[in-house]
């Protein structure tokens, strides 16, 4: 029975490593198949791990061997250009609209917590429906180019810039949202994310996006009042 169960293991292991690129730590797998019915079938297990993983801090859950990280010195600024060839598995910290002033920022994120999007110049109330990333978030379409603050397995923190428009990239999406990096350039610790090299995963981090949410808006809202006040 333990080696059936064993087995059972390496087989969702192995389904989510080359279907989504996920790398779960040993423990973490073993503790997941401790909680599952052994009578389940494997497409079941594999999606519900995948649903698992993608909602949890990846610091904890996933393997933080080198292949599947960011290099140590990925910060160096000496480093003109190199290449990641990946998968490197990383989760949204935070982001930002470059096309925005703070002001644009602040009432984005207003219209988000109201549930609105927007098309054009005209506001539209949004719902979720299955274009929606796999944790159900509202996405704000337009703008960008976007910022965005990433981390890896390791903990190792990244910014990287959207080159080009990616789908799904936008103020509304979840922090803790996860994405997969391939064959990315890094331009003196800068990661270029372009639709070729970089796939969202989905996910959500409750915790994290409500924190964010309310951190983001205070501190546009203080940095817009200090440039009222040494403006007068």
């Amino acid at each position: 029975m333990a080696s059936s169960s064993t087995q059972l293991a390496a087989q969702v292991g192995s389904q989510l490593a080359s279907v989504r690129n996920l790398h779960p730590t040993q423990q973490w797998l073993t503790a997941f198949m401790n909680t599952q019915k052994s009578t389940t079938p494997l497409p079941a297990l594999t999606q519900t791990a995948s649903f698992r993983l993608l909602s949890s801090d990846i610091t904890t859950t996933l393997s933080a061997d080198a292949p599947h990280c960011l290099p140590p010195d990925i910060h160096n600024t000496e480093v003109k250009e190199r290449r990641l060839l990946g998968p490197i598995v990383l989760q949204l910290l935070g982001i930002e609209d470059m096309s925005k002033s703070r002001w644009e920022q602040v009432e984005a994120i207003e219209a988000l917590e109201r549930g609105e999007g927007t098309k054009g110049r005209e506001i539209i109330r949004v719902t979720n429906t299955t274009e929606d990333d796999d944790s159900g978030a509202i996405v704000n379409k337009g703008g960008g180019p976007h910022k965005l603050s990433l981390q890896d397995a390791r903990g190792t923190r990244v910014f990287g810039i959207e080159l080009q428009e990616i789908k799904g990239v936008g103020l509304g999406m979840s922090i803790g949202c996860k994405f997969v990096l391939k064959n990315a350039v890094v331009a003196r610790g800068v990661m270029l994310m372009e639709p070729a090299n970089s796939t969202i995963l989905g996910g959500k981090i409750e915790a994290w996006h409500k924190a964010w949410k309310e951190n983001r808006k205070a501190e546009l809202k203080a940095a817009i009042e200090a440039s009222e006040r040494s403006a007068r």
